[in-house]
């Protein structure tokens, strides 16, 4: 096994990627998907990430990440929170375009890891057709890794998945009133 394993370069991943969810009403979602994309890079692999609702806000580990090798993203959405009950055309159309920039990332090769971001409430706030998401699913390239986060996840994406986490909240600051802090939550 040890040949076996000298013999995978540092930009390949040893095994089939898989299809990873995290989601739930805990905090932690992001943070696991980077923590994986971290770990990835930290071995020579390539990673993108799909920021669906996060448009210009000034997220730290966007910063970081602008730094790094073999690391992009592509954030979409607008700096304001989408609104289930009331979404706009224009935030559809930006869900559409991150949705669009995923298969694009996927299907190039050129990465090892995609993250998307948020996709769970994209869905489920009906910015993006689940049906496109399910189909981006089964056209994922075998040895790619493909991460979606978010609460809210379709019980469709959670069957198609290999690995599901739900973060659940035991308790949460903002219970209490703590906003979210620069450098902790975003």
């Amino acid at each position: 096994m040890a040949k076996e394993l000298a013999k995978t370069s540092p930009n390949e991943t040893s095994t089939k990627g898989l299809v990873e969810v995290f989601t739930g009403d805990g905090k932690g979602k992001t943070s696991a998907a980077l923590g994986i994309a971290l770990r990835a890079l930290g071995h020579g692999l390539r990673v993108h990430i799909v920021y669906f609702m996060k448009g210009d806000f000034p997220y730290g580990e966007q910063k970081i990440l602008s730094e790094l090798p073999n690391v992009t993203f592509a954030r979409f959405g607008y700096e304001t929170f989408v609104d289930p009950a009331n979404v706009k055309q224009e935030e559809k159309e930006e869900a559409k375009k991150a949705l669009e920039a995923a298969r694009k990332a996927m299907c190039s090769l050129e990465y090892d890891i995609i993250v998307l971001d948020e996709i769970n409430v994209a869905v489920a706030w009906n910015l993006v057709d689940i049906d496109q998401v399910i189909k981006l699913i089964g056209d994922k390239p075998e040895r790619v890794e493909l991460i979606l986060t978010g609460r809210y996840a379709d019980s469709r994406l959670i069957e198609l998945a290999d690995l599901v986490t739900d973060m659940v909240k035991v308790k949460h600051p903002y219970d209490k009133g703590t906003l979210s802090r620069k450098g902790i939550d975003y």
